[in-house]
C-alpha cells in the first residue's frame, strides 16, 4: 500500500528533527525516517553538549535529540523507524522504498542522512571513545583543560583542532603518518608558530591505552622502522576526516568528490527540484549540531516555499 506524504525527511539528527519542527508547524505533516536504529545519528554518542544554546547546564546528545524529536511530534511530525533503501526522484512525486517493504510518495524530500567520523581502527579506540578519545575538539575540548593531548591527522582539520586545543591544553602534539602534511601552508605555518604545539611525523597510533579514568597513553608505531614507543597523553583527538552517509542518494543528486551533497544559490536546494538537503551531509567544514539545526530550518522553509509554488 502506497503512503502519500507532503514531506519526507530522511534522517533524524539535529538537521532532520529541526526540519520536522518547521514543516510540521507549516501543517505539512512530515514523516521523519530514523533508520533502523534510535534517532539522532552521531550526536547520540556525545556524552555532554555545553555549546548548544538554551541548555545552560549542558545536555547529552541523546537527550538533545529526544527533546527536538518531542518538539516536532507536538506539532504533528511522524517518526518512522525504517531505512530508505531505494528512491526515484525523477518525477514531481518522489518515490521512496523502505527496507521494511513500505512505499512512500512524497511531494518534497529533505535529505539529512548525516556523516560519520573516520576512525583510526587501532586497538583501544572503540573502548575509549567518549572516555578520552574524541572526534571533535570544539565539542569536547573543554573537558580536557590542562592536559597533554594528541591530535591525529595531517590536514587542515587536524591543524584547526590543534590550534583550538592549544588555548586550553598543557600541550598538544600532532601525530602524522608522513613527513609531509596535506594541510594548507597557512594552517601549517600557524601550527608551527604556536609554541604549545609540537609535530611528530612518520608515526601512526598503534594502540590507545588507559584505565577506568580514561586515556593515559598511546603506543606509536614508526612508519619507516616499525619501532613502537609509548607516548603519555590525557586525550586523543582523531582528525582524519569524515564520511558523508549519502549512500544511495549520491546516485540521484549532485555530490562533490568526497560524497557531500551539493546545494545551490545559498539555499538547501539540491540539483533536483523538490529535493533539499541539510546537516552534516552537506557540511564538510563545521559539523556542529547548531549548524545542522539551522540548515534543517532552511531546508524546511525552502521545501514549504517549493510546495507553495506547485499550487500556484
Amino acid at each position: 500500500m502506497v503512503k502519500q506524504v507532503d514531506v519526507a525527511i530522511i534522517g533524524a539528527g539535529p538537521a532532520g528533527a529541526t526540519a520536522g519542527i518547521y514543516t510540521a508547524r507549516a501543517n505539512l505533516k512530515p514523516v521523519v525516517f530514523t533508520g533502523l536504529t534510535s534517532p539522532g545519528g552521531a550526536l547520540v554518542n556525545t556524552t555532554d553538549i555545553e555549546n548548544f544554546p538554551g541548555f545552560k547546564d549542558g545536555i547529552s546528545g541523546a537527550e538533545l535529540v529526544e527533546t527536538i524529536k518531542q518538539q516536532s511530534e507536538r506539532f504533528g511530525a511522524k517518526y518512522v523507524m525504517d531505512e530508505i533503501e531505494a528512491v526515484d526522484f525523477s518525477g514531481t512525486t518522489k518515490i521512496l522504498h523502505t527496507q521494511l517493504g513500505e512505499e512512500y510518495h512524497a511531494r518534497a524530500v529533505i535529505l539529512a542522512p548525516g556523516s560519520k567520523y573516520r576512525h583510526l581502527g587501532c586497538i583501544g579506540e572503540k573502548e575509549f571513545a567518549g572516555r578520552g578519545v574524541s572526534y571533535c575538539a570544539t565539542c569536547d575540548g573543554y573537558f580536557f583543560k590542562g592536559k597533554d593531548l594528541v591530535v591525529v591527522g595531517g590536514g587542515d582539520t587536524a591543524m584547526e583542532e590543534a590550534i583550538y586545543l592549544a588555548h586550553m591544553a598543557a600541550s598538544v602534539t600532532v601525530i602524522h603518518r608522513r613527513e609531509n602534511f596535506r594541510a594548507s601552508k597557512i594552517m601549517l605555518d600557524r601550527v608551527q608558530k604556536n609554541t604549545n604545539i609540537k609535530l611528530l611525523t612518520s608515526q601512526v597510533v598503534h594502540e590507545i591505552c588507559g584505565d577506568n579514568l580514561g586515556v593515559q597513553a598511546v603506543v606509536l608505531k614508526n612508519t619507516e622502522t616499525g619501532a613502537l614507543q609509548e607516548f603519555k597523553t590525557g586525550g586523543v583527538f582523531v582528525a582524519v576526516g569524515s564520511i558523508p552517509t549519502t549512500g544511495i542518494f549520491a546516485e540521484h543528486v549532485q555530490v562533490d568528490e568526497s560524497g557531500y551533497i551539493q546545494v545551490f544559490n545559498n539555499s538547501s536546494a539540491t540539483s533536483l527540484p523538490g529535493v533539499f538537503a541539510a546537516g552534516d551531509a552537506i557540511d564538510p567544514q563545521y559539523r556542529q549540531a547548531i549548524v545542522a539545526s539551522g540548515a534543517g530550518a532552511k531546508a524546511a522553509i525552502d521545501a514549504e516555499r517549493y510546495l507553495e509554488g506547485l499550487e500556484v
